[in-house]
């Protein structure tokens, strides 16, 4: 049997070689041992976990985080762990860099995805989550990762959605004060009220307002509120879907259903309050670019102008940002769903209206603002007032007028604007100049300079001088720069009453309602006039009721008038209650929507410090020691996670969402860190051959026949491969617990950090994780005798050979390691431990130094050597090498010769020879010797260390 057969003994294997068998038994033994020890509990400060001697033992803190997963009932695949083992080897190399370190794992596990496959099964959705949550625990164990179990929460777990309905109800009596640039908590909005140093927005004194009205002017501040809102209504998934849910194709992106605008009274977070904060803070976080870029378009402040236009239904306010070129506006145009459309629209005008509003509702957002595609519009048959020329401009709509962007109404500046340039041209609209552009503009598109815009074929979008942009009071006119003419446009709209400069957000409130079952239920319940209360803390939490009728009700992909029904509607002893809220005994009824998956996953990083707490979300005292500002590191260092590792994916949905979350605690003094995440780390992909039969369906991978050159076969029909991310849907999937059986957990942590650097996506090839069982074969041969499993390490010291290749390899390794460069690393490690296979025996320096080193990588097999070595404590806290510095240095060094200026020799000397010792070892070489044929050299230049040319 050759040595990577991995299969259990056969007569002829040596009793003690590393097979897949004996990786297996030690790798459960270790793993058990682990557990029983408590080997990776992190000390608390304070609390329930506290321990203050060991926080002070174990040096500064350190906390590493995965984003979470969700419990899928396949389980995990390869593809999984490749972040998870990442961090587990950072992790575990920081204990031994003697860091403080907090690190475990916890699971996302309300939400649809539950839901539907229990509808799909008949089975509730907590028997199924939990299982599922059994099965990924018991993987994620396999795997070896130092988790601190006792940290460990559930995001369905009644005691940890205890505190998310509590911190929702903190969101929900707090205020967003503007001159203050903070939450505050809402009584604190009622004092002034009451005070008189604020009034209703009508002028009226608080006095002077009926209760009713009271709560209307209090619930429209507060930062959770109740809105009829357009939102996005799935009738194939019987929810509404939040914008980020929805794919670029207009549909949603669990399932692929339909999503249609409707009007619907939902629950909203006032996220855009927080809109400035969430893009400025972004220069504070150790991010990818990339990340914040996608956050900054997501947000999407822009700065221009608010522009007042007057019309027979009204003043029409547009947003722009060139307000600079308001005297080009030669029309108007307005969203299909702009509410004036009504009263703006002629009689005569009526029916083909409401046939293109009607048109214009079928398409999705994406449709309409694609610029490639044939402008169409209506005109309504109104005029407005362009404010700066008093010029009666038509109003039209189209459908590239989105309503939820800006005020849903634009100036039109077809000289300026493509889409306006093109429209305008369609429908035979003025086109004023009001820039001239270069004389380059023309002569690119073969033209003399005019400023007849029949004659341009597009648009100008470029800054230019002005012309034709002046009234008596106002001139742009001369001016070349577009900022000049923005700030006298703006300094003139406030003046004569027409517009404010002001910033325009893309980002829109959070849309927080759920009509399904499998969710956090809202502590909220509705008095008898309908006003929204939230229970007490001690009434906390609300659990989710017992139920077998958890579906929700589903509709035709395409009824888009259908209207929503939440499961919990169905349940009317659950939702009708009596409760003294401090008014006596009434009745009240429970809110029948739930939160949707983005809430448990906001501040699970919080709960993950404190889990066993039932007095508070989180000790502020913990809170502060695990993620409270490293100001030693940088005066303006948020806080916040110190290495927070996930996907890109979720750069617009959870990372947004939970920086919203954290903001308002941190402004309500619940926390001491102004973000959730300091360091984010995006690891890559593991990509995979998945293969799709005629019918482009994909087929399981695993049953595919054949190789490149000779095609690929399924059930003996042919198939197109491709690489794409591994995953269930693709069908390519491989399971761990395939390569615990074939292999062991050591191989496979080893290979997924081997196969590249972690942030780049690499391909999956079964075939090459034998190298990695190899390498670990021959470490475990270099210091075990494979038929006695005697230990064979000698005590004699190393050679100098060695011990500087030892030492080299520390170097590189401690370097690599703590940049996550993991596969850098293995590299050394290998190159050493081949160096050290050529010796007749493992020296016990070299020994215990490889050990240390590939402790973080291979967890179990390091522990069992360095059993095998005499030690009986663990290697997971021991001292991680440091290299010798005097090791590092090289004893020679090759240099150069020069004669003329041309190479003709290299000479090898001592790495510190002086000017003398260099020029005789050059003069010596035969090949410059050859070379200079006797004649005598003029001149030697000696460059230390990098050269010696001779002239002749």
């Amino acid at each position: 049997m050759s040595e990577t057969d991995t299969t259990a003994h056969s007569a002829d294997t040596p009793a003690h070689r590393y097979t897949s068998a004996l990786a297996q038994d030690i790798e459960l033994r270790w793993q058990q041992t682990w557990a029983d020890d408590g080997t990776f509990n992190a000390p608390n400060p304070a609390g329930p976990l506290a321990d203050p001697d060991a926080v002070a033992a174990r040096g500064d803190k350190l906390f590493v985080l995965d984003m979470f997963p969700y419990p899928s009932g396949v389980g995990l695949h390869v593809g999984h762990p490749l972040g998870f083992i990442g961090t587990d080897v950072y992790a575990r190399f920081q204990r031994m860099a003697g860091r403080n370190v907090i690190y475990t794992m916890g699971f996302d596990a309300f939400g649809l995805p539950a839901e539907q496959y229990a509808v799909q099964t008949g089975t509730h959705p907590a028997i199924t989550t939990n299982d599922n949550i059994a099965n990924m625990r018991r993987q994620l164990r396999r795997l070896g990762l130092s988790h601190d179990m006792r940290r460990s929460v559930s995001t369905t777990d009644p005691e940890y959605y205890r505190w998310t309905q509590w911190i929702f109800s903190q969101v929900f009596n707090a205020w967003y004060d503007e001159d203050a640039e903070r939450a505050r908590p809402i009584d604190e909005l009622i004092a002034e009220f009451e005070a008189g140093d604020r009034v209703a927005p009508d002028e009226r004194s608080w006095s002077e307002l009926s209760p009713a009205e009271r709560n209307e002017v209090i619930d429209d501040h507060r930062l959770a509120y109740v809105s009829e809102a357009p939102v996005n209504w799935c009738p194939g998934l019987g929810t509404v879907v939040a914008n980020e849910e929805v794919t670029a194709d207009g549909r949603s992106d669990r399932g692929n259903f339909p999503v249609f605008k409707r009007n619907m009274r939902q629950w909203m977070m006032r996220i855009t309050a927080y809109a400035d904060r969430l893009i400025d803070d972004l220069e504070l976080l150790d991010w990818t670019e990339a990340i914040k870029a996608m956050q900054r378009n997501w947000i999407g402040r822009s700065h221009g102008a608010k522009v007042d236009f007057e019309s027979s239904a009204g003043t029409i306010t547009v947003f722009t940002t060139r307000p600079d070129t308001l005297f080009g506006t030669s029309f108007m145009v307005l969203s299909p769903e702009h509410p004036y459309v009504d009263e703006l629209a002629g009689p005569d005008k009526a029916d083909e209206i409401a046939a293109y509003r009607k048109q214009a509702a079928a398409k999705k957002d994406f449709e309409r603002q694609d610029e490639t595609r044939e402008k169409t519009g209506v005109f309504t048959g109104a005029y407005a007032t362009n404010p700066v020329n008093g010029e009666q401009i038509p109003i039209w709509i189209a459908d590239y007028v989105l309503m939820g962007y800006g005020t849903g109404a634009i100036m039109a500046v077809p000289c300026g604007d493509s889409r306006d340039f093109e429209f305008a041209r369609k429908f035979d609209l003025a086109i004023p100049a009001i820039q001239t552009p270069p004389p380059a503009w023309f002569k690119e598109r073969g033209l003399d300079v005019t400023l007849d815009t029949r004659q341009w074929p597009e648009a100008f979008v470029g800054d230019a001088p002005y012309v034709n942009s002046s009234n008596g009071e106002l001139s742009l006119d001369g001016l070349v720069n577009k900022a000049e003419g923005i700030a006298v446009m703006n300094a003139w709209l406030e003046r004569a009453n027409a517009g404010e400069a002001t910033i325009n957000y893309k980002l829109r409130d959070w849309l927080f309602s759920r009509q399904r079952y499998w969710g956090e239920p809202f502590p909220i319940v509705y008095d008898a006039d309908g006003n929204p209360h939230t229970l007490p803390d001690s009434m906390l939490p609300v659990e989710l009721p017992e139920t077998e009728s958890f579906s929700p009700r589903t509709f035709d992909d395409d009824d888009e008038f259908s209207s929503p029904e939440s499961p919990l509607d169905r349940l009317q002893d659950w939702v009708n209650v009596e409760l003294d809220l401090g008014d006596g005994v009434q009745m009240y009824r429970r809110d029948t929507n739930v939160m949707p998956q983005w809430a448990g996953s906001c501040w699970y990083e919080m709960r993950y410090l404190d889990p066993t707490n039932t007095e508070t979300f989180c000790d502020p005292a913990v809170e502060e020691y695990w993620m409270g500002p490293q100001t030693h590191i940088r005066p303006d260092h948020p806080g916040g996670v110190d290495l927070y590792v996930g996907g890109v994916e979720h750069a617009v949905l959870h990372l947004l969402y939970a920086r919203f979350w954290h903001k308002v605690l941190f402004d309500l003094g619940h926390v001491s860190s102004k973000e959730p995440y300091a360091r984010l780390f995006n690891q890559g992909y593991i990509m995979a051959a998945a293969f799709k039969d005629e019918r482009e369906i994909y087929v399981e991978a695993t049953e595919v026949e054949g190789s490149e050159d000779a095609g690929f076969t399924h059930d003996g029909q042919p198939v197109a491969r491709e690489w794409g991310k591994m995953g269930k849907s693709l069908k390519n999937a491989v399971s761990p617990d395939e390569m615990y059986e074939e292999y062991g957990a050591d191989t496979l942590r080893l290979y997924e950090m081997a196969m590249g650097p972690l942030d780049a996506s690499r391909p999956w090839e079964t075939r090459d994780v034998v190298g990695m069982y190899r390498f670990l074969q021959r470490l475990w041969r270099n210091m075990v005798d494979e038929e006695t499993g005697a230990c064979t390490v000698v005590d004699t010291a190393p050679d100098a050979a060695t011990d500087k290749l030892l030492h080299r390899t520390i170097d590189v390794v401690r370097i690599e390691m703590d940049a996550l460069r993991f596969n850098t690393a293995i590299a050394k490690l290998i190159e050493l431990n081949n160096g050290v296979t050529k010796l007749d025996a493992t020296p016990r320096a070299v020994a215990e130094a490889m050990i240390r080193m590939l402790a973080p990588l291979v967890p179990h097999i390091t522990e069992e050597l360095w059993r095998k070595l005499g030690h009986d404590d663990t290697v997971a806290y021991i001292e991680f090498p440091t290299a010798d510095p005097a090791l590092l240095v090289d004893d020679t060094i090759e240099v150069p010769v020069q004669v003329n200026g041309k190479v003709r020799g290299r000479i090898t000397i001592p790495a510190d020879a002086d000017q003398a010792t260099t020029e005789a070892a050059a003069l010596a070489d035969e090949k410059v010797i050859a070379t200079l044929a006797g004649n005598t050299p003029k001149k030697v230049i000696v460059v230390p260390g990098r050269m010696v040319n001779i002239v002749v």
